[in-house]
This record gives structure tokens, sequence and C-alpha cells, in this order.
């Protein structure tokens, strides 16, 4: 599966790259089986995703559950693929933030 990878969150609409990269170089980790993981600032959960065609788009989207600052989360999120090597996407907290960002894939 083309998304699957590790990719290494470069930029978010929300926060700064201090809050985003605090405790680990952020990322989203997808296996060939669509789930995975991700983590950026204190926000951090187990993904469940697909890819998703609609017309000439496709996109890899996701349900997620996890923490927000040790706190309890679920949200949503997407993103495609801009290059072989790079990802631009949303990911929403239910009732919460939501921000687009981009990455790049992990060497």
């Amino acid at each position: 599966m083309k998304y699957e990878g590790t990719w290494h969150i470069s930029e978010m609409e929300m926060w700064d790259e201090d809050y985003f990269n605090m405790e680990v170089q952020a990322y989203v980790r997808i296996d060939s089986e669509g789930l995975g993981e991700f983590q950026f600032g204190l926000v951090s959960g187990e993904i469940d995703g697909e890819i998703v065609e609609d017309g000439t788009d496709e996109r890899f989207e996701f349900t997620w559950e996890g923490n927000d600052e040790c706190d309890p989360a679920l949200g949503s999120g997407w993103f495609r693929l801009k290059d072989k090597n790079s990802i631009e996407g949303r990911i929403k907290t239910h009732m919460g933030d939501s921000s687009a960002f981009s990455a790049r894939r992990a060497k």
C-alpha cells in the first residue's frame, strides 16, 4: 500500500514545531492493513483507516482513538499523497481542534 510507512510531520496549521515535536518527532505510521499510530505534541492515538476513492481523487481516511494530555480522546482525519515522499491532510479531535498538516516519508 502506497500510504504504508512512517511519515514525519513537518508542518501543522494549528501548532508550531516546538509544540508538535515536544515529546517525540511528530509522526504518522501506517501498516499494510491500514492500521497505525500517530503522535504530535501531547496527542497520540491508534489509527484505523482505509483508502477512499472519489472520482479521480484518492486519499487515506481514518478514525483514531487515544489521548490528549492524558485525557481520553478520539477523532478522524485523512491524508493524500502530494508526491511519493510527502503527504498533506487534516486531523480532527471529536468536538475539538482540527488542523491541516504536511509530512515527509521517513528514510
